[in-house]
């Protein structure tokens, strides 16, 4: 832009028999130009950006076929290793199927939110009553239950804004003790819970098909 204003100021040597008035009315006009363009070009990348960010959004009951194909995905991308086929399978029929999901979702207990990109889901959560096999946990307990991205949006910061939303709605008729179940070889989630206030206050069991993995339970107290 500087080089457009002087090679402008330059040739408004021109008009120089006309006088000073002339050759910076010019010259202001062409500044003006400028800094509308350069106005026009902030304005369509700020666009760009908005469509292109990721929005995040409450999943409504018209979302549930595509909560429950991002749930076993995300699943089997995270921990299908872990299982035999047919554990791994018969455990995704019963854990996200579209039954399983569409009672979720019309749970006015439960909530669950969705990650987009474009029209293209790419994360999701689900948070609602706790059911941590758990002495302490009681009725008014509540309990983030899932929070998945797929592979390529792991890591990137969109996992805390998730999070930070769901809490938000766990604790919105006011503080309350929070639960969540993690795997105890996931140390990386058990870092991010620890900086938000979550403590390890037992372990249990979870079961996919025939196979067992080892559960730790954190709670965060209310306050």
């Amino acid at each position: 832009q500087v080089g457009v204003l002087e090679r402008v100021q330059h040739r408004a040597q021109a008009f120089r028999p006309f006088g000073m008035a002339a050759r910076g009315a010019v010259v202001q006009h062409v500044r003006m130009g400028v800094e509308r363009y350069c106005h026009h070009l902030i304005l369509t990348q700020f666009r760009g950006t908005l469509m292109t960010d990721p929005i995040l959004r409450r999943a409504r009951p018209d979302d549930a076929e595509t909560l429950a194909t991002l749930g076993a995905r995300t699943f089997t991308e995270t921990f299908g290793h872990l299982y035999p086929p047919q554990d791994l399978s018969g455990f995704l029929t019963d854990a996200y199927g579209l039954e399983r999901t569409r009672s979720d979702l019309a749970n006015g207990a439960k909530a669950s939110w969705l990650v987009e990109r474009q029209g293209r889901a790419i994360g999701y959560a689900l948070a609602g009553p706790c059911d941590l096999p758990h002495p302490e946990v009681t009725p008014l307990s509540g309990e983030l239950k899932r929070l998945y991205f797929l592979k390529g949006w792991q890591g990137g910061g969109l996992g805390g804004r998730l999070f930070a939303e769901v809490m938000v709605w766990l604790e919105a008729a006011g503080p309350r003790d929070l639960w969540i179940g993690v795997w105890s070889q996931n140390l990386g989630a058990q870092r991010f819970y620890a900086r938000h206030g979550f403590a390890k206050v037992g372990e249990y069991d979870f079961h996919v098909g025939g196979t067992t993995d080892h559960e730790f339970i954190l709670r965060r107290e209310p306050g």
